[in-house]
């Protein structure tokens, strides 16, 4: 191998696992950032081509830019918080059955808000939730970080990783529902029937409800009344096939500047709590894949992928999910949709493992915390909260449900052709 090349994996592979382990406890974009910046240094990529990957990202960041937006406006005027409270009374003193509201809660921000929102935000709601409940709270965290995952090819914006697979060739809603409904709906639901078996001992018997109730303050109900609006426009936007970045951005802005009408400090405060080192790490992994690239990534999965396309279609669907699902827990799945991406741009005929490897890239982090940006972030909100699930608590859990989804999604995927 020409030094070169190595030195470009040596320091790609070295930036992610940092990431990953978080020396010090800096945060995860130092590290990718100084990776991407020590490769210009070292002249293992031009100052040109780093500026062209990055530049390529322009809708991923528009598209987390606004989605962040609208959940920390939600998270600040008390939305999650309003949302899981009704949860813990509407389960009539029932664990499983709050445990059920708080899967579908799951499902539907995660579906509407991205799996980053349910991760960072839905989580340390549910936590306040099931505290004031008195229950055995992992059960309910873990549910908000599997199906954070799990439902996070619902649809196009569920997932930035689903915009980067697909680049400006995201095909509109009506084909998506088509293709992924099926395969998605199978996800959820084997994913909550896995964890309703391995946390039962814990979900036995009822709990007795805060008497004090969560309201909504007038603000509360235009964050609201934001996050569904923006909601509808989303999937206007994709059924026509537009490019989600830009609208997602301009409907982060205008839902905070209807709640800023009652409140001016608003604004200031929401961008304050933005992470704005997300859209720092998404653009040094760029440049990254963009330098791997180089180095023989894309020429790599472009011939993993070709051989696939050469066998039966079964075997081509599970080989690309189960491939992509393993790897993406090795170096995360950013990185391994981003190089997905680009390798399916220049293949023919690819349509349907591309399905797969959407599949593969979405369930695949349900095996191990390393696997998605959503399940690091929500390991580190747990943190916060002095709330400590290890990652080997994790893995007991991914190791059942991961794979039966997997699986399952795929077989559906692929019989409905």
């Amino acid at each position: 191998m020409h030094p070169s090349i190595a030195a470009i994996w040596a320091i790609s592979i070295l930036s992610i696992v940092l990431m990953l382990v978080r020396p010090r406890g800096l945060p995860e974009y130092v590290w990718i950032c100084a990776g991407a910046v020590l490769l210009v240094a070292a002249r293992l990529i031009s100052p040109g081509s780093a500026l062209e990957a990055i530049v390529k990202g322009t809708d991923v960041y528009l598209f987390l830019f606004g989605m962040m937006l609208l959940a920390e406006l939600a998270r600040h005027e008390g939305v999650f918080d309003w949302v899981a409270d009704l949860a813990m009374h509407h389960a009539r003193h029932s664990r499983k059955r709050l445990f059920l509201l708080i899967y579908l809660t799951g499902a539907a921000v995660t579906a509407l808000l991205s799996n980053d929102a349910t991760a960072v935000v839905l989580t340390p709601a549910v936590l306040a939730a099931v505290r004031r409940a008195r229950v055995e709270p992992k059960p309910y965290l873990l549910a908000c970080a599997f199906i954070a995952n799990a439902a996070s090819f619902v649809l196009p914006i569920s997932n930035p990783a689903n915009l980067v697979i697909y680049d400006r060739h995201l095909p509109p809603l009506g084909d998506w529902v088509r293709i992924f409904a099926g395969p998605s709906i199978i996800a959820v639901l084997a994913t909550y029937v896995g964890l309703l078996l391995l946390a039962r001992d814990d979900l036995q018997g009822s709990y007795e409800p805060s008497r004090e109730e969560v309201r909504l303050t007038t603000r509360g109900r235009l964050a609201l009344a934001g996050l569904a609006l923006s909601a509808a426009a989303l999937l206007s936007a994709s059924a026509v096939g537009a490019d989600l970045g830009a609208p997602t951005c301009v409907a982060g802005l205008l839902s905070v500047a209807m709640v800023a009408c009652k409140d001016k400090s608003v604004p200031m405060k929401v961008a304050r709590d933005v992470a704005w080192g997300v859209l720092a790490l998404v653009a040094g992994l760029f440049v990254l894949v963009e330098a791997l690239s180089h180095a023989g990534l894309l020429s790599a999965a472009d011939s993993a992928i070709a051989w696939l396309l050469h066998k039966p279609a079964a075997i081509a669907d599970l080989g690309s999910a189960f491939g992509v699902a393993l790897i993406s827990n090795i170096m995360n799945n950013l990185p391994v949709a981003l190089a997905s991406g680009s390798a399916l741009e220049h293949l023919h005929g690819a349509a349907s493992v591309s399905h797969a490897v959407l599949i593969g890239v979405n369930l695949g982090p349900n095996l191990s915390v390393t696997g998605s940006l959503a399940t690091i972030l929500w390991l580190i909100a747990l943190r916060r909260e002095k709330v400590e699930i290890t990652p080997w608590e994790f893995l007991r859990y991914g190791i059942v449900l991961m794979p039966t989804a997997l699986l399952l999604s795929v077989l559906v995927k692929s019989w409905v052709r």
